[in-house]
């Protein structure tokens, strides 16, 4: 009987493992949070956009909104969360229109109005579309290019500054890796042997010369305040560190004057420099 209970318990325990492997995809991308219909735009808060589609090196099309702001002499590349759509990010693009940033915001691949289906591969691949749009087609100058990432739109910001001379890089509720955070999501689990994403956040962080700003709360519910004090360490000079409070959805709703003043002071520190 002991032997048949032990044998079951393992079986069970082997079926979870194998569930967890095969069903990473649907646990780390959250497209169908909230709905992939985009539900409101820009014009829904007063602001004027550009609806956009772009297309990756390996064929996707990306929707994608630009959202000048009037004389802005830089520009935000954003990259949200896992979660969602651009369409639930308006409350941010309010916040970046007043700091008088131009923005461009995209859904990665398999989110939102986006073709294709998501990977982490996938999402270098629709950051970097993004890049060459803004650099190209657009012809900004990527010193006037700041790059933002939200949680894992973080980890995808933190890999495109390895890639290109942007001005700056924020990133915000961001991880030190998946498999770090796996680890301490399922500690009954060998999660980072059985993690199949890598989005490596530290390791990458300390290659990057840009400046670099990262925005925390101790009272983030999802990612730990660990992770950002990990990344802070292990990233060069110049950097800052912006401490909020709230959870992990909300904190920069929250703190919305300090953020704002907080983040403004990381981009008047570095501006670019005006030609004569």
């Amino acid at each position: 009987m002991i032997v048949h209970l032990f044998l079951a318990l393992g079986l069970g325990y082997l079926g979870l493992v194998g569930f967890t492997y095969f069903s990473q995809p649907s646990l780390l991308y959250l497209p169908n949070v909230a709905g992939r219909a985009v539900t409101a735009t820009p014009h829904d808060i007063g602001l004027e956009f550009e609806d956009l589609q772009l297309t990756t090196a390996d064929g996707e099309t990306l929707h994608a909104w630009f959202v000048p702001a009037r004389q802005a002499e830089q520009t935000l590349l954003f990259f949200h969360g896992n979660a969602g759509n651009i369409s639930h990010r308006l409350d941010s693009i309010a916040l970046f229109h007043e700091l008088g940033l131009n923005q461009l915001i995209l859904d990665y691949r398999g989110y939102g109005r986006s073709t294709g289906k998501t990977s982490e591969d996938g999402t270098y691949l629709d950051a970097q579309a993004a890049w060459d749009y803004l650099t190209g087609q657009r012809g900004i100058a990527p010193d006037q290019v700041i790059l933002f990432g939200r949680s894992l739109g973080g980890a995808v910001a933190v890999w495109l500054a390895g890639q290109v001379p942007a001005r700056a890089l924020i990133i915000e509720s961001t991880f030190t890796s998946v498999p770090d955070l796996a680890a301490e999501l399922y500690p009954w689990l060998p999660a980072r042997l059985l993690s199949r994403f890598s989005y490596d956040t530290r390791a990458r962080v300390s290659d990057i010369e840009m400046p670099l700003l990262v925005i925390h709360s101790p009272g983030d519910e999802i990612i730990p305040v660990q992770h950002a004090a990990a990344i802070f360490r292990a990233a060069r000079e110049p950097k800052g560190y912006l401490e909020i409070q709230g959870g992990h959805n909300d904190g920069f709703l929250l703190n919305r004057k300090p953020y704002i003043a907080g983040v403004s002071r990381f981009l008047a520190a570095f501006e670019p420099k005006k030609s004569s």
